[in-house]
Parts: C-alpha cells; sequence; structure tokens
C-alpha cells in the first residue's frame, strides 16, 4: 500500500518547483535545506521532511542539486507530461485564465473554451473560439481533455461538473463559490479567491494593530 501524503505537503510542493525554478534561472547548481529553508520560510527540518516523502533527493555535506531536485518535483507534481484543459465558463474570468500563458509552459494546454451565452458563441480568445457546452459531446470525439477549469455560477456548478464527469473529464478546476467535493469520483480543487484577500484582509488588521 502506498504511503498517504498529506494534502499540506502537496500544498507546499509547488512552492518548492517555484523557488527551484527561481534558482536554476540564477545559475544556482545546489543548495542546502538551510538556505532553501531562509528563501522559502519553511524550517529545514520541515523541508527535508517533506522531500522525504518522496525519497529524499538530498546529500549529507552536498544539499541538493538544484536541477534534479527541480525535474524530479516536476515528476512528483505530473509536470512531466501534458495536460489538456478546457474552460468552462467564458466571462472575465475564464477569458483571464485562457489568456495566462504561463499555463502552457507548465504543461496545461487549454484545448477548448464553452459557455451557454449565445452572444459569446465564435468570440476568439488567444486563437480559440468560444463553442457552446451543448457542443462539448461532440468536441470530446476529436480531443481529449483531462481538465474542466470551471468558472461559472454556484448555481450551476455542481450539475455541471456532473455533467463533465459523465462525458470522460475526470479532474475539475473550480472557480465557483461553493466547493464540489460532494462529486463522487472526480478529482476537484476547490479555489476561492475571496478567501486569499479574506486572509490578506486579517493580516493587514494585524499588521497594523502591532
Amino acid at each position: 500500500m502506498e504511503k498517504e501524503i498529506s494534502q499540506a505537503v502537496i500544498r507546499r510542493m509547488p512552492r518548492y518547483y517555484r523557488y527551484l525554478g527561481e534558482l536554476l534561472d540564477a545559475g544556482v547548481d545546489r543548495i542546502s535545506s538551510n538556505e532553501l529553508s531562509s528563501r522559502m520560510r519553511v524550517t529545514a527540518s520541515q523541508i527535508r521532511q517533506d522531500l522525504n516523502n518522496f525519497g529524499g533527493f538530498g546529500q549529507q555535506g552536498y544539499g541538493y542539486n538544484v536541477r534534479y531536485l527541480y525535474d524530479e518535483i516536476g515528476k512528483i507534481l505530473g509536470l512531466d507530461r501534458t495536460h489538456n484543459m478546457i474552460v468552462v465558463g467564458v466571462g472575465n474570468l475564464g477569458q483571464a485564465i485562457a489568456n495566462y500563458v504561463k499555463f502552457e509552459k507548465l504543461g496545461f494546454c487549454i484545448v477548448g473554451l464553452f459557455d451557454i451565452d449565445p452572444s459569446l458563441r465564435g468570440k476568439q480568445v488567444r486563437g480559440l473560439f468560444v463553442q457552446m457546452l451543448e457542443e462539448l459531446p461532440a468536441f470530446l470525439e476529436d480531443h481529449t481533455v483531462e481538465i474542466a477549469a470551471l468558472t461559472i455560477p454556484k448555481e450551476n456548478a455542481e450539475a455541471t461538473a456532473k455533467q463533465l464527469q459523465s462525458l470522460g473529464i475526470g479532474a475539475i478546476w473550480n472557480f465557483a463559490h461553493v466547493d464540489l467535493d460532494c462529486v463522487e469520483g472526480l478529482v476537484v480543487e476547490n479555489v476561492h479567491l475571496s478567501d486569499s484577500l479574506m486572509q490578506l484582509s486579517y493580516n493587514i488588521a494585524n499588521h497594523n494593530d502591532r
């Protein structure tokens, strides 16, 4: 039986990947857990514990080979392959996601845009034309899609997620203002932008109170 990795550890892995990428850009070949700790504001012990979940990767007295660790974390995160993705809901947020070029550099390739608003039919966003959601089954006959980014009102989110699942899409990146953990069998990442803003508000208030 494979070891269960905690979500807290998984949430830190993209940060490691990002910081290691910055180190590579700066020409750094190796780094100790203490040096990485000071950059990431995570204890060296925590870094070692996190990486030991996946095999360790470090050498005592040497530290970590930055390129090797960057590539290995990329594999852990599934970034060594392409993930085809569609956007369902092509309002302002959906268009912003479609326009964000860095997703493609990470291997997330947006291959289709879908909505239910007829006024959006044929609108072009970064070379893709918006199609109606009813056209998705035919689209999937010719395209393999792993992920759907959902940027629609919360009232429609669960039914749409189940519809996407029935069409063979197994993962939802959910920006609707409702958690979709109740949809059995789907891999879901719920993103609440307002939660991050409220955390910022809390930190501002506590900073000003010091």
